[in-house]
């Protein structure tokens, strides 16, 4: 094997850094093409964070820290939201990059280690989550960032050190990466924990284990000293209430599809596949982890938007980093080598079109015509650097039933199984959702409340996905509000205002939150304002 030279190891990979970080910076700001809610929901949390509050313990989220300190450090620093943003995404990678290197030196070849480099810090310095869609966002940036670190962890792991061989080393590596998904997302930990620890209790790399727990515990006992003990318990209030919601039980395809669906099924054969050509060249132990791992590659793509199956990257290089020695053959007279190096380059094949579309996302980034681009937060000052197509921005669209009475199509309303109106004291509310144009719904109903003398100062919650319109003018942040609403009534108790828009973006969890209101009781809600957009109740005392 032909190792590679660490000094240009480094350099590959302070070059990718370069050039993918740079091409994003280069613009002077971020344009994201889709996922404004997203987007607006990590702005509540990066500001709410600036503003002092600490993560699960002043709000709810169940994303840890470690996915918005980054960007909230810039933002300390007087730098616009849209500029923090692709900053943090370059420090984080920077960051990282000392672990990448020393994987690829310590235990790849130098082709690998270079396809690895690539893998890693595409993953980190993207500007969209993946799939084939073009449009540039950030949305989801915690699911690369988790990826990357799962996946530096897991070769650790897997793959025997060369040269140089430090336990000691690999032990830090894999600590630090496992608190790392403790603090982006703690999925990604409890998928990949216990085939990690047994890939080196097998391997009897007792010293790396042993350093690898010491190393988390010593990474989680020094934040802990920053945020106390509750925050734990919070954290874990958070995932807990996040489980045990209706309103997102999985964002996408169900576990059944995310293994057998047509658009997942071929990696799913590769990675039974991987397993059964490990265990023929001879290689059991990483074959057996190796089948542990794939469950939790099948749960961690079912709870990832867009279901993209990101791990096939780190299946086609662990399948090309175990190749057997020498001329391996299995029953049927297959060359083990070249069958896994078929199954490895079949893996990278079929993720190609998402990984792709990651890769170069920075430079499509850099390309766009910024006239065409308003900004999501309007009276944001330093922070109008974070923008989204003009249309997107400004273009209210929305869906509504056809099938009302007096349309003519009534009949057929019984069979399209619609969710029921929500019904909120006493009122039927019409079918209406939004799907177009929430900055400027945001934006809109703000300045309509500030012209009736009505926001200043004022907290207000909204019975819909978001309530993001403290961002947009002279309203106050909800005291323990939740940036993305799971169902509860997190917040409520400081709001002095109920606001039910009269087109959601989600009727259904809008009907969820209205019931939980109405079981809260409803004597101190008094109707004081009502327009097209919403109607307003204001809570006595």
């Amino acid at each position: 094997m032909t190792r590679p030279n660490p000094i240009t190891l480094f350099g590959i990979l302070l070059l990718i850094l370069a050039a993918m970080g740079g091409g994003a910076l280069a613009k002077g700001g971020f344009y994201i093409g889709r996922y404004e809610g997203d987007t607006l929901h990590m702005v509540q949390i990066v500001f709410r964070m600036v503003a002092g509050e600490v993560p699960h313990q002043d709000f709810m989220t169940p994303i840890g820290a470690l996915a918005f300190w980054p960007i909230a450090f810039f933002v300390e620093r007087g730098m616009g939201i849209g500029m923090a943003v692709l900053s943090a995404q370059v420090a984080f990678a920077a960051a990282m990059m000392p672990a990448v290197w020393w994987v690829g030196f310590s235990r790849l070849s130098r082709a690998l280690a270079v396809i690895f480099g690539i893998i890693v810090m595409g993953l980190l310095l993207a500007l969209v989550h993946g799939e084939a869609q073009r449009s540039i966002s950030f949305s989801m940036h915690y699911n690369r960032w988790a990826w990357a670190a799962a996946f530096i962890a897991i070769m650790v792991a897997m793959i025997p050190p060369i040269h140089p061989k430090s336990p000691t080393i690999d032990g830090i590596v894999i600590g630090a990466m496992m608190v790392v998904l403790v603090m982006i997302k703690v999925t990604y930990f409890a998928a990949f924990a216990l085939p990690i620890i047994l890939a080196l209790v097998l391997a009897k790399r007792l010293h790396t284990l042993l350093v690898a727990v010491l190393a988390g515990l010593v990474i989680l006992a020094l934040i802990t000293l920053f945020v106390g003990v509750d925050y734990w318990l919070a954290y874990l209030g958070d995932l807990q209430t996040v489980a045990a919601s209706d309103v997102r039980p999985q964002p996408g395809e169900p576990f059944d599809a995310v293994m057998g669906a047509p658009a997942y099924i071929g990696g799913s054969i590769v990675a039974i596949v991987g397993v059964i050509f490990l265990r023929q060249s001879g290689q059991a132990t990483a074959g057996l982890v190796l089948l542990l791992l794939v469950p939790g590659f099948f749960y961690v793509t079912f709870q990832n938007f867009g279901n993209d199956p990101q791990w096939l990257l780190l299946l086609g290089v662990l399948l090309l980093a175990l190749l057997p020695e020498g001329q391996v053959t299995n029953g049927f007279g297959w060359n083990m080598r070249h069958a896994q190096t078929t199954a490895g380059c079949v893996a990278f094949a079929l993720i190609t079109p998402s990984f792709a579309n990651m890769l170069y996302s920075p430079f499509r980034h850099f390309s766009i015509d910024v006239a065409t681009y308003a900004p999501i937060l309007p009276r944001g000052g330093i922070h109008t650097d974070l923008q989204t197509g003009d249309l997107r921005a400004l273009r209210v669209d929305g869906r509504i039933a056809m099938d009302g009475e007096g349309s003519g199509l009534e009949q057929y309303r019984e069979g399209a199984r619609r969710d029921p109106e929500p019904v909120f004291m006493g009122e039927t509310l019409p079918y209406c959702t939004t799907e177009l144009g929430l900055p400027a719904m945001f934006d809109a109903v703000t300045r309509d409340l500030e012209d009736a003398g009505l926001a200043n100062g004022k907290r207000l919650f909204a019975a819909d996905l978001f309530s993001a319109h403290w961002l947009y003018g002279s309203l106050e942040r909800l005291i323990g509000g939740a940036p993305w609403n799971y169902g509860g009534l997190a917040g409520f108790d400081s709001a002095d205002y109920l606001l039910v828009p009269l087109c959601p973006v989600s009727q259904h969890l809008q009907a969820m939150i209205l019931d939980s209101v109405t079981e809260r009781g409803t004597d101190d809600l008094t109707e004081i304002r009502r327009t097209a957009m919403y109607i307003l109740f204001e809570k006595a005392g």
